[in-house]
């Protein structure tokens, strides 16, 4: 084997392991959950953020909510033990489902970015995305949909 050829082959093989690890680590701890619709609530428990790893309860930081009756779903960040943000993954540019990836959510079709508050980090889209109010009552979180 020429040198070139190494060099593409390690290239090309340092990209793919680069991308991979991104792509994997953008999965790891994601958690879709049904949530049960109250009146104006769904309800979702506090447990659902928790994950065993090495034996120790670690938190997830963050879980998709999702209902029949929501045309999209609900992407709730944990902050902390009593702070919660919930943001609806609707693109705010033309109504596209938007994917999570961190702390950050992005429009597949034009490419709009939002920070895990809501905010429009990059456009075409210039309205901050739909909030739910958010509170913990015992064990469970509420997030009011009115």
């Amino acid at each position: 084997m020429n040198r070139k050829k190494f060099i593409k082959i390690c290239g090309l093989n340092c990209l793919g392991l680069t991308c991979g690890t991104l792509v994997l680590e953008s999965c790891v701890g994601v958690k879709f959950i049904e949530g049960t619709l109250n009146n104006e609530f769904l309800e979702i428990p506090l447990s659902a953020f928790e994950m065993i790893e090495n034996e120790e309860i670690r938190f997830r930081k963050y879980i998709i909510v999702q209902h029949n009756n929501l045309k999209y779903p609900i992407c709730v960040y944990r902050n902390s033990s009593t702070d919660y943000v919930a943001l609806l993954m609707q693109c705010t540019h033309q109504g596209t489902e938007l994917q999570v990836f961190g702390e950050r959510l992005q429009c597949p079709a034009h490419g709009s970015e939002f920070t895990k508050t809501g905010e429009v980090q990059n456009g075409p889209a210039d309205n901050n995305l739909r909030t739910f109010p958010v509170e913990i009552n015992g064990d469970i979180l509420k997030l009011n949909l009115s």
